[in-house]
């Protein structure tokens, strides 16, 4: 099967044509792993996202796959124990889009954590996750704190442990998996919404799909469908007639970016709030990012941005723990808000909910997956489609395999484990001077795109470079055009290489030439190449000044 943007109408042609065992209704993180699980089973599978891949939940995360230490206080000791295995199964399986991040947990008198059951809790941690010995952690001294972080505040400070998490690109690795269910057959398009459900004697027996660019509407014939919409999952299962007493509370968190001559921050940093909360500041590719904030959230589900309160919370929350740092709402340069969907607990504050998520199963054979964490997506999935395979063996007396993905490189994986990845961007850096580029593009690219960075290498010998966009950069868009299924600037600027958030200076000055590029690839009216402009303008806007102040 082919990913690319160029390709729409054949893969609209397969959606009508074909008859599917699965159809997953969502692009996210969780209808990946649930389409690469099924396709590995041999289930054939479909996929549609009414936006772009990752664009809800999935690319407005922390960008942590992390180990769920916070659930030990919660006692969700179950959960630790799942999400610190599967933290390690997604690193081995996608090593060059999950990065070992070392962080550090500062202890103040008085604080949310004390010394002796922060030690005690970090072992049951290292315990209950299986972390690795090079990994475990360790507990450290005020001095040895403010060695790691010599911006921590210093009053009441008694010490600090210091653990590892994992950092992720989480667009980018919802990409990965989805490119590697393509790959093992599955057919999948953004920009195509699910309007109904199609039945037979009362059972969900398809969808009826609108492609979101052209207005055509297909029927997607499917033995069985799953509704894994994140923050739209009470929307899709309206549609179907079967009762359900759950549903879901959504959630908002914030994060703000800030360059590292602002905020000099050179350790990753999880930290107590005045107000007894949990916040991250992390340093990524020179600069530094502070999330998240945690509010109930009932407007628009599909373009959550950040408000003034969001960024003065954060700013207020970086002054409390690093009291020498001077910043003011100008050195903002960026920001993104994510939506989560919780199920709905009575009572509960929206920190308190937990993030389990939950499987349900309607009248009508409609199954939904709502809730659930990035870090456990594999799982998830996996209990899924465990369900999907025992209704088509009832059902059809067709007969699946057990999950194959627990060892599976996702899309760009294949470097030969994680062991294997340092010497593989070394290797690819000094190849990349044979196409023109230099060492540090060829290592950038190889750390991004791990094994696919061949494919990028193939484009550098077959196209001509365009004057207005440096090679490497040139060289992206057409990868995220032809192998990614990129459609619209935003697509490229904010999922494809994440630069909307972290270089926002870039996008602001290639923005022309790249939608110059794809508007003559795509053959763009100039109605629709302005429309698509405006669209990126206001993402950037959007992403800079709080909504409210514009």
């Amino acid at each position: 099967m082919t990913f690319s943007s160029l390709k729409r109408k054949e893969t609209l042609n397969k959606l009508r044509t074909e008859a599917f065992d699965l159809v997953v209704i969502g692009g996210g993180i969780t209808g990946a792993g649930i389409a690469l699980d099924a396709t590995m089973r041999g289930m054939k599978t479909a996929v549609v996202e009414m936006q772009d891949f990752a664009a809800g939940t999935s690319s407005r995360s922390t960008k942590l796959v992390h180990g769920g230490l916070r659930y030990l206080k919660q006692f969700e000791v179950k959960m630790v124990a799942e999400i610190g295995k599967e933290r390690a199964i997604v690193y081995e399986n996608g090593p060059h889009v999950t990065t070992p991040e070392w962080m550090l947990l500062p202890m103040h008198k008085g604080g949310t954590f004390g010394k002796f059951t922060t030690g005690i809790g970090l072992r049951l941690y290292d315990f209950l996750a299986g972390v690795k010995k090079s990994e475990r952690r360790s507990m450290l001294s005020a001095e040895q704190t403010l060695q790691k972080e010599p911006l921590v505040k210093k009053n009441d400070l008694v010490g600090g442990g210091y653990y590892v998490e994992y950092r992720t690109d989480d667009a980018r690795l919802t990409m990965e998996v989805m490119k590697k269910a393509v790959e093992k057959g599955a057919v999948s398009i953004n920009y195509v919404k699910a309007e109904e459900f199609l039945y037979e004697n009362q059972k969900v027996t398809g969808i009826r799909a609108k492609d979101l660019f052209t207005g055509e509407t297909i029927n997607i014939q499917a033995t069985k469908v799953v509704n894994a919409a994140g923050p739209w999952v009470d929307e899709v299962r309206k549609k179907d007639y079967s009762v359900n007493n759950k549903h879901l509370r959504l959630t908002k968190g914030t994060h703000i970016v800030i360059d590292q001559s602002k905020f000099p921050l050179k350790q990753a940093v999880y930290f107590d709030t005045p107000d007894g909360r949990m916040v991250f500041a992390i340093p990524r590719d020179g600069k530094a990012y502070v999330g998240t904030t945690d509010t109930f959230y009932d407007k628009d589900k599909a373009n959550p941005k950040m408000l003034a309160e969001d960024r003065e919370y954060l700013l207020k929350a970086i002054r409390y723990m690093f009291p020498e740092v001077s910043i003011q709402e100008t050195d903002v340069e960026s920001s993104w808000a994510g939506v989560r969907p919780l199920i709905y607990e009575e009572g509960k504050d929206p920190s308190e909910i937990s993030r389990k998520d939950e499987i349900w199963e309607g009248d009508s054979g409609l199954i939904t997956i709502a809730g659930g964490k990035l870090t456990g997506y594999r799982k998830m999935a996996e209990m899924v489609v465990d369900l999907v395979s025992k209704r088509l063996k009832e059902e059809t007396d067709i007969l699946f395999s057990e999950s194959q993905t627990a060892h599976l490189p996702i899309s760009g994986g294949d470097i030969g484990g994680s062991k294997q990845l340092e010497a593989f961007v070394a290797s690819k850096a000094k190849e990349a001077e044979a196409y023109g580029l230099t060492r540090e593009e060829g290592e950038s690219l190889a750390r991004m795109y791990g094994s696919n960075v061949d494919v990028l290498f193939k484009l550098a010998r077959e196209h001509k470079t365009v004057d207005q966009l440096p090679k490497k950069l040139y060289l992206q868009l057409l990868y995220a055009i032809h192998y990614e299924m990129a459609a619209k600037p935003v697509d490229f600027f904010i999922r494809r290489t994440g630069s909307l958030f972290f270089r926002i200076e870039e996008v602001i000055r290639y923005k022309q030439p790249v939608i110059d590029v794809m508007a003559e690839v795509f053959g763009w009216e100039p109605a629709v190449k302005a429309a698509y402009e405006q669209e990126l303008e206001k993402e950037i806007q959007d992403a800079r000044v709080p909504v409210d102040l514009q």
